[in-house]
């Protein structure tokens, strides 16, 4: 076995040199930066083997519970400088590769981002592997190998233009193919009775082949597995008919399995979109499930012991059809008692409701249940008559099946024996606003985890300088324990420490400007405010109400150019679903603004605007340690938690926010005085939306509002077509369900304030320090501990 110490640099570079040669098949001279990465990528994997074979092991000979977290989505990101930091070699591995002449900085970017997630929903899922691993929580990660994943961003006119993401055209060093592990999954056909049973005869089959990504957590000392599933053709393809020369039917079962795995998301605004998606999901949990029961059983241990020995989370709806399939396993192919198999199904799911919007709380239609999932459908109906029984007093109105549709968040919380929020505030809309009934008939189910993010990946690596002058201040040991980062609030006082502090902020915002020239061909000035949004693009989340402020600005420094502004640079990152027009039309407003605002000679500088297309975990780790100010601007209730708040105000940028999902624990623990707080209140939105005409009261309170909604109306950024946005403007009168018209003037006069506050840099400094110190909460080895103990009842095996 090879030696997992902590090499040399010499001892490295061999193995380097070795993998080049061996697992490359290339001479060092003629070696490319992919194959020195491929390489360098082989040498730290070898290290992580050992702990990662230990750990299931260790797991097996103990007979300890294993936690399996079920997630459409993965947000991993690169993974070589993430390993290298866990296992306390990132500076060894630079030694070396440098030492063989090569650019570290090239060789690390060299490699692509796992295209395997959207947004906060698919990095939490990825945090959350990493603290399971950090704190010696046996499990497995359960996702889809998506091929092309969601998909690749770029801008043509302003406009979105979706292509397919090509991560997997290389190799990808990070996975071991586990063709063994593959489990037959089917869909559509007719259910039978066999033996006075039921019994579902499938018309269509995939396989789904395992790949196998070991996960390391801190120093090394476990690592767990992230397994995704590939699909693959139950029959390579049928030979009698290409014989006959019908290649395109003799493909169809490739083609099947192919389009399974192919895309996260696919369009579901039609028939056949609904259809792949909801056998996307389904083709998840069964594998994960098929493979769960496997290792069961493979124990010698007893299905009625399952929820001793086993906790599924389901991340989200996506996978809530996990507890339908779990009693089909049961029931159908193990001969249980549908009493007794529900009962093993609650002990041992949980589910974590990520939304307050009603579309994103999927609702599919009884007749593709039934068409796509026949036995399924029969076993929902059977799930949701169980429960009305068990809870007579339950409304009419309440229930899983309901006006022709299965309502997946019901059928995950009748399921699950915890359902959680994900933030203090969220938690309680979803007892007060998304399941009150279900919280009255089930008291106590609903608790709360707010969520977390890895102060490894998201300071550590993403931030070396802020992390060496808190190593230089406190020592190490914040990585493992966030909260020791509260040590640093004494030097808060030191203005030695603040002029360090900010000269780290200063060499990333050189570094994101120096980006930002090479790549957007945009000259943009470090000694000006970052002020950044980067999130999934979407209505609630307001960077409609962003770019309006921003045309504001704009205005206003045209209209009084002698006046003091306070240089910014407002950068947007961001993908908008394909169907999602009014997201797309954002989208090309900003880009439509940016090329009027940076190409005008009276703004002089004082207001650039940022889009860089694509933005995935790479971007986001060269903008966050270079922000200033954080955008969280969401329409208060709409925002479950959020992490990318966390992110920047542990790297020390200052929060302009609503109260809205974890901004209010945010709030709470850096310091009312050291976050910009502007807009109304959850109960307060509920309470302007019952004017039908609050949008154009707000308006008109607003003359600032109107101008810029006329500029846009007009065409001012859209000279070639007038018209181009008069649906937005029309929707800020007429509509406006997201409140941005009436939160415009308070949005407004907070960003006086970051003027103001930013004009005292010593000031500014002292609260931007105080955040970093202050964000201690918010790891997620806090959050996967709250798991661990109210919801999975494990323990670490550390």
């Amino acid at each position: 076995m090879k030696d997992t110490q902590r090499p040399t640099a010499e001892s490295l570079r061999d193995e380097i040199l070795h993998h080049i040669t061996y697992s490359m098949g290339k001479d060092p001279e003629h070696a490319s930066v992919y194959d020195w990465r491929m390489a360098l990528s082989l040498a730290i994997r070898d290290r992580v083997v050992a702990p990662w074979f230990a750990a299931t092991r260790r797991t097996w000979e103990e007979g300890r519970k294993r936690v399996y977290y079920l997630s459409m989505e993965f947000l991993i990101g690169r993974m070589l400088e993430d390993a290298a930091i866990n296992l306390g070699i990132r500076a060894i591995c630079r030694e070396a590769i440098e030492g063989l002449g090569l650019d570290w900085e090239k060789v690390v970017e060299n490699e692509p981002d796992a295209a395997l997630g959207n947004g906060g929903l698919g990095r939490l899922a990825a945090c959350y592997m990493e603290s399971m691993a950090t704190l010696g929580c046996p499990g497995y990660g359960y996702g889809i190998r998506y091929e092309h994943g969601l998909f690749k961003q770029r801008f043509e006119g302003g406009r979105q233009v979706e292509t397919p993401e090509d991560w997997l055209k290389q190799s990808h060093p990070w996975e071991f193919e586990r063709p063994e592990a593959a489990y037959e999954i089917g869909f559509k056909g007719h259910v039978e009775t066999r033996d006075g049973k039921p019994h579902w005869v499938p018309a269509e089959t995939v396989l789904a082949e395992a790949f196998d990504m070991p996960v390391i957590g801190w120093e090394g000392k476990w690592a767990n597995t992230l397994r995704l599933w590939a699909a693959k053709p139950t029959e390579l393809f049928d030979l009698e008919r290409f014989n006959h020369g019908d290649y395109a039917a003799a493909a169809e079962p490739e083609a099947l399995a192919r389009t399974l795995s192919r895309v996260l998301y696919p369009d579901d605004t039609t028939f056949a979109g609904k259809e792949l998606r909801l056998k996307q999901e389904y083709f998840l949990t069964a594998a994960a499930l098929q493979d769960i029961i496997r290792r069961h059983l493979a124990a010698g241990l007893a299905l009625v012991d399952l929820p001793d020995h086993v906790a599924i989370q389901m991340n989200d709806t996506h996978p809530a059809i996990a507890g339908p399939e779990l009693i089909r396993i049961l029931t159908d192919l193990h001969g249980m008692e549908f009493e007794q198999a529900i009962d093993i199904a609650l002990q041992c799911l949980g589910y974590t409701n990520h939304t307050l919007l009603p579309e994103a709380l999927e609702r599919w239609a009884t007749y593709l249940i039934g068409t796509v999932l026949p036995r399924h459908m029969q076993i929902i109906e059977q799930i949701d008559a169980w429960h009305l029984k068990m809870n007579p007093k339950r409304p009419h109105y309440v229930g899983i099946v309901k006006h022709q549709e299965v309502r997946m968040g019901e059928l995950a919380f009748i399921t699950s024996h915890k359902v959680n929020g994900v933030s203090a505030l969220h938690t309680e809309l979803i007892k007060r606003n998304l399941f009150p009934e279900l919280d009255k008939l089930h008291p106590g189910r609903i608790i709360n985890q707010t969520n977390g993010i890895t102060p490894r990946r998201w300071l550590r690596m993403a931030n070396p300088a802020l992390s060496h002058l808190i190593i230089d201040t406190i020592g190490e040991g914040w990585e493992a324990d966030l909260d020791r980062l509260l040590a640093l609030e004494p030097h808060v006082e030191d203005a030695g420490f603040l002029e360090a502090f900010m000269a780290a902020k200063r060499r990333n915002k050189e570094h994101l400007a120096e980006w930002i020239a090479r790549t957007q061909g945009i000259t943009v000035d470090p000694d000006a405010i970052f002020d950044i949004q980067v999130k999934r693009i979407h209505e609630y989340k307001r960077q409609l109400l962003n770019i309006l402020q921003t045309i504001a600005e704009w205005h206003e420094i045209r209209e009084n150019p002698q006046a003091d502004f306070q240089p910014r640079v407002k950068i947007f990152g961001g993908k908008a679903a394909p169907g999602y027009y009014t997201a797309k039309q954002i989208i090309r407003l900003i880009n439509d603004v940016a090329e009027v605002v940076n190409n005008d000679p009276y703004v002089d500088g004082r207001l650039k605007i940022v889009y860089p297309p694509n933005y995935n975990v790479s971007m986001a780790e060269r903008l966050i340690p270079a922000a200033d100010l954080s955008e969280q601007i969401s329409t208060a209730g709409k925002e479950a938690s959020g992490t990318g708040n966390m992110k920047f105000a542990l790297n020390g940028a200052l929060t302009i926010g609503t109260l809205d999902g974890a901004n209010v624990e945010i709030r709470e623990q850096v310091g009312a005085e050291n976050f910009f707080l502007f807009g109304m209140t959850a109960d307060e939105v509920i309470e302007r939306r019952r004017d039908p005409e609050h949008a154009r009261h707000a308006i008109m309170a607003s003359q600032t509002l109107q101008d810029v909604l006329q500029m846009v109306a007009e065409g001012r950024f859209s000279p070639d077509e007038p018209e181009r946005y008069h649906d937005l403007v029309h929707n800020c009168w007429h509509s406006d369900y997201f409140l941005v018209a009436s939160d415009f003037e308070a949005y407004r006069a907070a960003q006086k304030e970051v003027d103001a506050a930013f004009a005292d840099r010593a000031s500014w400094a002292r609260k931007a320090a105080l955040n970093t110190a202050r964000m201690g909460y918010f790891s997620s080895d806090r959050a996967i501990a709250g798991y661990m103990k109210e919801i999975w009842d494990t323990q670490s095996a550390l």
